[in-house]
């Protein structure tokens, strides 16, 4: 038995083929693809990022001496501090010591290349109060974030 096919009066092509579907699914797969690459390189002219922090949170107080700068960071139940050398590469005697109102302070000391800490404390609406030293050098704050 033979068919005969019908014309549909179109002119052109008449069916889809399997590369039709490929180019779709293909489109489909690159459009997220594209959107996470600008995520993770960031748009084309914008100025590179700071390096990342080691304490999570907001930046609230920098307190800078001579051979370094003490960092304390807060979110919104915990605080956290850094002393970082404003020179790093030699090992030398670092410090940071971070305490909440009415709660004992958590320190980190030794001799460091780049930073010491970091240290947190739970500060969900309590003051804190941080220390830092590099080599002979130090900082401190007073009760912050009251």
């Amino acid at each position: 038995m033979v068919r005969q096919l019908r014309s549909s009066g179109r002119t052109g092509p008449k069916r889809r083929g399997p590369a039709t579907g490929r180019r779709r699914t293909a489109s489909f797969l690159l459009l997220p693809l594209l959107g996470a690459l600008v995520l993770v390189t960031g748009p084309v002219g914008q100025a590179p990022a700071h390096a990342a922090s080691p304490c999570s949170g907001r930046l609230v107080k920098t307190v800078k001496f001579s051979t370094g700068s003490l960092r304390v960071y807060k979110s919104r139940a915990y605080a956290c501090a850094v002393t970082v050398a404003k020179k790093p590469g030699a090992r030398r005697a670092m410090r940071v010591s971070l305490q909440p109102r009415g709660g004992r302070a958590v320190v980190d000391s030794g001799r460091f290349t780049a930073l010491a800490g970091p240290v947190t404390v739970h500060a969900l609406n309590r003051c804190v109060r941080a220390s830092g030293s590099v080599g002979g050098s130090s900082g401190s704050t007073g009760w912050i974030g009251c």
